[in-house]
């Protein structure tokens, strides 16, 4: 008969001394958390509270907790509006726009700079490609304003080729593609930093294998690169489209006019005359609390599919 002897077994830790083992281990670590936790707690979390305004015709002299209850009464006035198909239609159009040009091409750009051997030529170009990130939308309005003005370098190249100037900014159908054409150029370089660091963490001997075998620089990126960032491509990708729904009224805002509202006006814009400016917060509060559902059935829905067709997924 096999004897156990009791000594040699621990007793099982409470869930109270396991939590202090590991704040004690890693103290330093949740030190530094705290910053973040705050973050989202005190700006992002706290504030879901406000949200049962967009049931409520809220009043500040009457409070959140005072102000009367209207139940769907803003919901209707949105969806009953006419402007709502509109500014749907506009976000979802700039919205798909974007992610159908604007997401393969910091993966395109990774790609090409890895490919690039000379160290200083690539340094160079990442530096050129980042750098429009950190110029204020403000400052991008003002380049495009003035690019696209009558007297502007597109339209004094368009004269010099014996054409008729454009008038951009007042003509409808170009807003989009020149919203959209300088988002990505702001973006692309930004975004095209993850998916460097993806490809810096594929395994050389993989490259190394594929060669012996006979593999070519095509072969390579199918079988060895792609493989490699396809987990961080579709992490990228459903984030993405947790927010189709979710554009910011900024540019929108510097760059629209009254000639381009059927193609420019969105739902932020809508929102912010409506509900910021009109002070119907109430209003504001709703629209926003429905771009948000949107979005977290769309990230949800994404995820799904991913995690079905490539086993990959944020959760």
């Amino acid at each position: 008969m096999l004897m156990v002897n009791k000594k040699t077994i621990k007793p099982r830790k409470s869930f109270g001394q396991r939590v202090k083992v590991e704040l004690s281990r890693h103290k330093y670590l949740y030190l530094m958390l705290i910053p973040v936790a705050l973050y989202y707690i005190i700006f992002l979390y706290v504030p879901m509270y406000g949200s049962i305004i967009a049931f409520k015709d809220y009043r500040p002299d009457l409070g959140i907790l005072g102000s009367p209850w209207v139940g769907l009464k803003h919901f209707k006035d949105f969806f009953t509006s006419i402007y709502a198909w509109r500014v749907i239609r506009n976000t979802l159009q700039i919205s798909l726009g974007t992610l159908l040009f604007g997401f393969p091409a910091p993966i395109i750009l990774a790609l090409l700079l890895n490919e690039i051997r000379s160290k200083m030529f690539k340094k160079s170009v990442q530096t050129l490609t980042y750098l429009p990130h950190f110029i204020s939308t403000v400052v991008i309005c003002s380049i495009i304003l003035n690019f696209t003005a009558t007297d502007g370098v597109i339209n004094s190249i368009i004269t010099a080729l014996g054409f008729e100037p454009i008038q951009f900014m007042i003509r409808e159908e170009w807003f989009q593609p020149i919203y959209i054409g300088t988002t990505i150029w702001q973006q692309v370089g930004w975004d095209s930093i993850i998916y460097i660091a993806a490809l810096a963490g594929i395994d050389q001997q993989l490259y190394e294998a594929c060669r012996i075998d006979g593999g070519g620089r095509l072969r390579q990126l199918l079988t060895v690169t792609l493989p490699g960032i396809l987990p961080t491509i579709v992490v990228m990708l459903i984030m993405n489209a947790g927010k189709i729904m979710s554009i910011g009224y900024e540019k929108i805002l510097l760059l629209y006019n009254s000639n381009t509202y059927e193609t420019a006006d969105i739902i932020s814009s809508f929102v912010y005359r409506r509900g910021i400016v009109d002070m119907n917060y109430s209003f504001a509060s709703a629209v926003g609390l429905f771009n948000s559902v949107i979005n977290l059935i769309l990230l949800v829905s994404v995820n799904r599919i991913c995690r079905k067709m490539t086993d990959n997924s944020l959760w």
